[in-house]
């Protein structure tokens, strides 16, 4: 074989972007490694649970909910990965991104498989009971928006559209909330895990229209966990007040007492906080490094 021209640089390997636990030179990525486990982890807890009889009256049913479940909580992770690089100056981070919106996908099919299987396999009537129920047909509106930015996330694609890459994949945000909305809707009065889940991704929504200088600001990241709680808050009384009989004064009125420990949006303020603390430990660094 004759070595390369003198002057020439040796071909970077191309790796298709199934290969999910590579780089783009071909290297083993531990980053992209542990991603891709976590995506895969909630799987064997399923199963676990299955295997135990863990599941309730009706396991179909409840693996179906789970798995709903754990694609909107990947959705979200995968809106948390730009923050969390820009407040960490790590913009290696980013490299997982399209990993942890692609494992969303991947939930949301299995989703929307166990759906198909819990109408006994019946194509026709999974049809129809979506087109009927709202909260169905919402749901299967964003599985398709999904499906959309999935197909179109390759290198390939982003090359074919250039500047409207970005504008098709700013649905990314419609597609979410609907996605709550069918979550809550499906959920009825037991909106524990929706509410929490809705104080984390207003928080991430917020953070995208603060300018980009004051992003990485404790002052600023402070102040909009105190506007993300507040806003869940309201989000969870509205729906009381108006999905349910539930005394929704009072449901949001818990949210301050921590009596008996805190309730889903002030879980979800505590969690969020952790970006606080992230921007005060990298200023903590640089002026440890600048002494």
């Amino acid at each position: 074989m004759r070595p390369p021209r003198a002057g020439r640089a040796p071909a970077t390997p191309t790796i298709p972007d199934w290969v999910l636990w590579r780089e783009r030179n071909g290297r083993l990525s531990p980053l992209r490694i542990v991603a891709l486990a976590i995506l895969i982890l909630p799987l064997f807890f399923i199963l676990a649970d299955a295997w135990r009889a863990n599941l309730g009256p009706e396991p179909l049913n409840a693996v179906m909910h789970e798995t709903g479940r754990w694609s909107i909580r990947f959705l979200i992770a995968s809106l948390a990965i730009t923050p969390a690089g820009r407040i960490l100056a790590w913009p290696r981070l980013y490299q997982i991104r399209r990993m942890v919106g692609l494992g969303a996908l991947a939930w949301v099919l299995l989703h929307l498989t166990l759906y198909v299987a819990d109408q006994n396999w019946v194509v026709t009537t999974a049809l129809l009971e979506i087109a009927k129920r709202f909260y169905l047909t919402i749901g299967f509106v964003a599985v398709a928006g999904l499906c959309v930015l999935g197909w179109t996330s390759t290198d390939g694609w982003m090359k074919r559209l250039g500047r409207r890459w970005k504008r098709l994949h700013r649905l990314i945000f419609p597609i979410i909330l609907l996605a709550m909305l069918h979550a809550f809707i499906q959920a009825k009065s037991d909106v524990g895990q929706e509410s929490l889940l809705t104080g984390i991704l207003l928080w991430l929504l917020l953070w995208r229209l603060v300018p980009a200088r004051w992003q990485s600001s404790l002052p600023a990241l402070a102040a909009l966990t105190v506007v993300a709680f507040l806003a869940s808050v309201g989000i969870e009384y509205a729906w009381y007040a108006l999905a349910t009989n539930l005394p929704a004064s009072r449901v949001a009125a818990a949210n301050f007492d921590l009596t008996f420990g805190p309730r889903p949006a002030a879980w979800a303020t505590i969690g969020m906080a952790g970006f606080v603390l992230l921007a005060a430990a990298r200023q903590l660094v640089q002026k440890l490094r600048g002494a």
